[in-house]
């Protein structure tokens, strides 16, 4: 009984304590914030060390070299209404846009204010099958008339 006795009275002691350790921490941490600001340049020193290592992993990435896919290069036949645009020879599908592209800036049917829209003239009216076309859809599109 005296062990719990004492046990209690150790536990009355800190209750009351507690509030003056609050008060404590209060003041406690603007002495503290001046040694953290020393510590905020360790930090960036170690961070400064680190970033060379990113920069020498980057660099090994690109050593391999991407090889083309042959599905893109297979010479395509565009239909009539596309090689009045682009030309009769079959070419492969990145050459078709690339000419289409050449085309509408070539007759400057991009639309002025917003570039992702083409207007199409009578010509691409007929590929597209409306006015104007976004240049997100004109690639699916364009898949309709090659084979």
């Amino acid at each position: 009984m005296a062990t719990a006795k004492k046990a209690a009275a150790k536990k009355a002691p800190a209750k009351k304590a507690a509030p003056a350790k609050k008060a404590a921490a209060k003041k406690a941490p603007a002495k503290k914030a001046a040694p953290a600001k020393k510590a905020a340049p360790a930090k960036k020193a170690a961070a400064k060390k680190a970033a060379p290592a990113k920069k020498a992993a980057a660099k090994k990435a690109p050593a391999k070299k991407r090889t083309p896919n042959a599905a893109f290069m297979k010479p395509l036949t565009p239909s009539p209404q596309l090689a009045a645009v682009v030309g009769t020879s079959p070419m492969p599908r990145t050459e078709v846009v690339s000419k289409l592209w050449a085309y509408i800036k070539k007759n400057k049917l991009q639309d002025s204010v917003n570039k992702r829209m083409v207007n199409a003239d009578a010509k691409l009216r007929e590929i597209f099958g409306k006015a104007q076309v976004s240049m997100f859809e004109m690639a699916g599109l364009i898949g309709k008339h090659v084979k």
